[in-house]
């Protein structure tokens, strides 16, 4: 991969993570938006991002801002719809100016897997940034974050196991242990521009509004969850009818483990998991 690219995808990577960083007052802006600055200085110079990105990621940053800081309830409404519709055309790449690069190409990684191809998607990875960081609930501190995993690992562990014993008994899957050269690269383009762009958008944003509008209901946070994962299973229909159904399966655990805990770290960290243990333990894709 080129230098510009990299650095790139690094900036956005960094910006990502600095959004847990509390601001300085030396410092103008806060520490993501100036990794983000320089994701998009980088992405425009390597030809990564070209002039409609630049507005789609305007236009979508305004509408999340207004979604959660305007204080008219008619704005916010009509801001929630819009940072709806443009996250999820982000995320699924049918808007113009971003040429996201491959950074795995037809990899087998198992004698009897199919090949896999793995991009770096700043569109989905800019949507997971600007969800995270202007709408999300996020953990406040290491001693918060300490009592969110506490409530956290019991559903990892189920989620995990219950996703892979059913998808190794329905033979979408089998036990193939590796660790290829690209595997600390898989995970970290899998979290970053992946993983936390699905988890902002299901859990952060479309099940913790849907459980605000509910919230006079009886089981209006259980119905939130339920939608969360089915909405989940329905993005990766793609995949055929099994993987969607594996798909809402983990999305379940995910959106539980988010109203438990009503933090974000939750279903990124149980995603990620899953993830990982599909990808080093068993045949993948």
């Amino acid at each position: 991969m080129p230098t510009l690219t990299l650095l790139t995808f690094i900036s956005l990577a960094l910006s990502v993570g600095a959004v847990w960083i509390k601001p300085s007052p030396l410092l103008p802006g806060t520490p993501w938006q100036m990794w983000f600055a320089v994701a998009l200085l980088c992405g425009g110079l390597s030809g990564v991002l070209h002039a409609p990105a630049y507005v789609s990621l305007a236009v979508f940053g305004g509408a999340a801002w207004l979604t959660s800081a305007s204080s008219q309830k008619y704005l916010r409404i009509v801001a929630g719809v819009l940072t709806l519709v443009l996250a999820f055309a982000l995320a699924i790449h049918k808007l113009p100016g971003f040429s996201n690069p491959v950074v795995i190409a037809g990899a087998v990684f198992s004698a009897d897997a199919k090949p896999f191809t793995q991009y770096a998607n700043f569109d989905k990875g800019a949507v997971g940034l600007i969800l995270l960081a202007l709408i999300c609930r996020r953990t406040a501190s290491f001693a918060e974050l300490g009592g969110v995993l506490r409530k956290t690992w019991p559903v990892l562990l189920v989620t995990v196991g219950v996703v892979m014993a059913l998808a190794t008994g329905a033979g979408f899957v089998h036990p193939a242990f590796k660790l290829p050269d690209v595997t600390l690269q898989f995970l970290a383009v899998n979290l970053f521009f992946t993983v936390v762009a699905e988890e902002a958008f299901f859990r952060g944003f479309v099940q913790a509004r849907l459980a605000s509008a509910m919230g006079g209901w009886r089981y209006g946070s259980w119905l939130a969850v339920a939608c969360s994962a089915l909405l989940f299973g329905a993005a990766h229909l793609a995949g055929g009818p099994l993987y969607a159904g594996l798909a809402a399966i983990a999305g379940l655990g995910y959106a539980y483990a988010y109203q438990r805990t009503q933090r974000i770290e939750a279903p990124i960290v149980i995603h990620i998991a899953l993830n990982a243990v599909h990808f080093i333990f068993f045949t993948y894709p």
